[in-house]
């Protein structure tokens, strides 16, 4: 199997992006969690645009505790920040990401947030159908399908070799 093709985007392409989910969404949303890391800047830019001001996040890791890849995809999330259940119950949350790949990460924010009562719908900037997990489950909202590895303008290295300092 080759490895994945990489595709790196502009701000201007994510402004692009973000122009293209402003209209699908069909309700307003009383708070969005944001999922650390990959959701934050998409959230962000998303919530100045659509007024949300209840801005809260969820910090999710998968241990990787097995050597079998199969296995690794069976491990249980573990939630590292997430918030208390009365900041979320009978709230519609917007649940905010980067990209859908196996779906596990925001399939288990969306799960958590149900469970504390909350009516959370899912939007990311891409949706890779070919690594998703959950059979047809999808994104309730995606800017772009992608069988890519997408690199995001803020995800780009910014070493001390690629930053010029301003002596004062």
């Amino acid at each position: 199997m080759p490895p994945p093709r990489n595709e790196m985007l502009t701000w201007e392409e994510v402004d692009g992006l973000i122009s293209h989910l402003i209209p699908q969404f069909d309700e307003d949303y009383e708070a969005m969690v944001m999922i650390t890391r990959g959701g934050i800047i998409p959230g962000g830019l998303l919530a100045e645009a659509m007024g949300i001001t209840h801005l809260l996040t969820a910090a999710v890791d998968f241990p990787a505790q097995v050597e079998k890849e199969v296995a690794k995809l069976a491990a249980w999330p573990q939630f590292i920040q997430f918030p208390e259940d009365h900041l979320l119950r009978g709230r519609r949350i917007l649940v905010v990401d980067d990209v859908w790949g196996s779906g596990r990460t925001i399939t288990s924010v969306k799960i958590r947030v149900s469970a504390a009562g909350g009516f959370p719908h899912t939007c990311v900037l891409h949706f890779n159908p070919h690594r998703n997990l959950f059979g047809s489950a999808r994104p309730d909202y995606y800017a772009a399908i992608t069988d890519a590895h997408i690199v995001y303008p803020w995800e780009i290295d910014r070493g001390i070799d690629r930053v010029i300092l301003n002596e004062m």
